[in-house]
């Protein structure tokens, strides 16, 4: 039962902030999973709330994701809302997702309800704040596992700013009187599909040692907790989308725990860089990140950090879902005028690709070197490296980490399974250890203070989940991380481009014949059935690949404001937008090739001698 006493507002704000957290986090139910909840008379501010089913104590990184799923959404000061509702139409609404283990007396007919959209939904009487910012800051300080009820009690302390500190004071969340038909909708106030169950459904955190529920093999379930069948999956090797609405960047969010990047971040970097921002931060192309605020504070005290980035060798040339984060990182080491090295794993494509060789596998490494080479980089200030050339001299730093990683966290954070090989397990310890500069003595001697940001796609983070639960461990700082989305295929928006597919992408070899065919034979359309209904209904940009792919092309952004703005109206015609996009892409991949035509194999050699940096003073 929940304790009732000395119940001050802001602890009870802060129960449903951390209970959030828990379900987005360990992937429990959403109803009747808070056991208890308990709070400490007076100062300091102290609560408790114990959860279930949960079948092991989380790990390390579990823990650090959930105590960051609370700063955020602390940070981000996001509203509270509070409504009446007929108990009959919130369960026909919301399941049981709004009930504790301990329930509401059967004779309540009307229900008060608190919700935080998209996070938690409670029954609850008691006052709670206006928004999520009133708490001023929460630190989880105890965990506690209980193996035979399958449950976890978490502790924190609560430190309002001083104006809160009285409960008098804090500005209280009024009750809203709302129709029946304007009861928010059930997938505004649960978490994502992936995260909600209900009682009784057996859903575990994918790191506690299940494999089944890992990233690689997760099952979809709706908010009542009843697998769906579809849904997406995002994983370092299959990103699969919902066949309707595409990926949903919003949900993954909140299922990896990272951050959304906003414009403050965007008007800081442009102050610090002292230029525009890339159309990839204007446009939300790179969205989300893992600790860019404490990377920026770094940089902006006169502390270095260092670019990584990489490449999966796995076919002849690279496409145009392959650039956008080489592109990005260009810029990036050009704005801040930093360091950047750059790992080809030929390792990981000859482990994870049944019909490479490890020949083959390295000599795809150098060939995707010199497109990656023909982007531009500072050759004075950048070190491309193949894993299988540059092992032995990452070898004690990736033995240390793998010292640090359990199987079990392997196979929970990576799905693999018993019939995997053992090089697979391992391998995660080998993408890893460039994020810490002890992996380059050439560039960086000793030192172990140099922070590092790594510029992904967003199926990447699980490598840099584990690399950021290891890096203090070492003495290193965790890795910042800025993520981009997808890609999409030609084909739309269910997939991104795939270099296994050729009529799914445009690669950096294709001939301006064959951009043009494959733009106007395979690239999904937003327009109408026909010509009139298009004029009269406009087109669905958020559908339609040509206009996307414009998007991260097209420098003026007013020019691609009037695009949008035309061809949603109808103005302009699918075959004209389509047209648009070749007479912009031809040139881009022309340029390409005639820079990576004057890469010479000496070239390559150049940029993968480490030697070079010694006695130089890279920062």
């Amino acid at each position: 039962m929940p304790s009732g006493r000395n119940r001050h507002p802001l602890l009870d704000t802060a129960l449903h902030i951390v209970k959030g957290a828990l379900v987005v986090a360990l992937r429990i139910p959403t109803a009747r999973s808070t056991k208890s909840v308990d709070f400490k008379k007076g100062l300091p501010l102290r609560g408790a709330i114990t959860v279930g089913p949960v079948t092991s104590e989380p790990n390390e990184e579990d823990k650090r994701r959930i105590q960051e799923l609370v700063n955020d959404k602390v940070a981000a000061n996001v509203p509270i809302r509070v409504f009446a509702v007929a108990r009959q139409l919130a369960e026909t609404t919301y399941g049981e997702a709004m009930y504790d283990d301990f329930g509401v007396p059967k004779s309540v007919t009307e229900l008060r309800l608190v919700f935080i959209e998209k996070w938690n939904i409670n029954a609850n009487i008691f006052p709670v704040a206006q928004s999520t910012g009133a708490c001023g800051r929460i630190d989880i300080t105890k965990w506690k596992h209980n193996s035979n009820k399958n449950s976890l009690e978490v502790s924190f302390d609560l430190t309002p700013t001083e104006a809160y500190t009285d409960e008098q004071n804090v500005p209280l969340a009024t009750e809203e009187a709302l129709a029946n038909d304007q009861v928010p909708a059930r997938e505004m106030v649960l978490p994502p599909a992936d995260v909600a169950g209900t009682h009784g459904t057996d859903e575990a955190t994918e790191t506690n040692g299940n494999p089944q529920n890992s990233q690689q093999h997760q099952q979809q379930h709706d908010p009542e907790g009843n697998p769906t069948g579809g849904g997406q999956r995002v994983t370092p090797w299959e990103v699969e989308a919902d066949e309707e609405t595409g990926i949903d960047y919003d949900k993954l969010i909140i299922q990896f725990g990272c951050s959304k990047i906003t414009e403050d971040h965007i008007s800081r970097i442009e102050r610090l860089t002292k230029q525009r921002a890339h159309r990839f931060l204007r446009r939300g192309l790179f969205f989300s990140h893992r600790d860019l605020d404490m990377l920026l504070n770094a940089y902006e005290q006169g502390e270095p950090f260092y670019l990584y980035t990489g490449r999966g060798p796995s076919s002849e040339a690279l496409h145009l879902g392959h650039l956008v984060p080489f592109w990005f990182t260009k810029w990036l080491q050009d704005a801040f005028n930093v360091p950047l090295v750059i790992q080809l794993t030929d390792d990981e494509k000859f482990l994870f690709k049944e019909n490479l060789t490890v020949e083959e596998c390295k000599r795809l490494a150098y060939e995707n070197a010199k497109d990656i080479l023909a982007i531009g980089f500072d050759k004075d200030k950048t070190f491309i490296f193949s894993d299988l050339d540059y092992i032995q001299t990452m070898y004690p730093l990736v033995l240390q980490i793998q010292k640090k990683v359990t199987y079990n966290q392997s196979r929970g954070i990576f799905g693999f399974t018993e019939s995997d090989n053992i090089g697979k397990s391992a391998f995660p310890a080998v993408q890893a250890a460039p994020a810490f500069p002890a992996c380059f003595p050439a560039m960086f001697g000793n030192r172990k203070d140099i922070m590092c940001l790594i510029p992904q796609a967003i199926d990447q983070d699980p490598y840099f989940r584990m690399t950021r639960d290891v890096a203090p461990r070492l003495g290193f700082n965790k890795p910042a991380l800025i993520h981009s989305r997808f890609v999409p295929a030609l084909q739309g928006n269910q997939t991104k481009m795939a270099g296994s597919q050729v009529a799914s992408s445009i690669f950096v070899t294709d001939t301006p014949k064959e951009i043009k065919t494959k733009i106007n034979k395979y690239a999904f359309s937003g327009g109408r059935a026909t010509v009139e209904e298009h004029r009269e209904l406009g087109a669905d940009l958020s559908v339609d690949v040509s206009y996307q792919y414009l998007t991260y092309l097209m420098e003026d952004d007013q020019e691609l404001k009037r695009i949008g703005d035309d061809y949603a109206a109808g103005r302009l015609l699918t075959g004209e937008v389509k047209q648009k996009l070749v007479d912009v892409l031809q040139p881009i991949i022309k340029a390409h090739q005639d820079a990576r035509a004057k890469i010479t194999d000496e070239d390559v050699r150049s940029f993968m001698d480490p030697t070079r940096f010694e006695g130089k003073k890279l920062i």
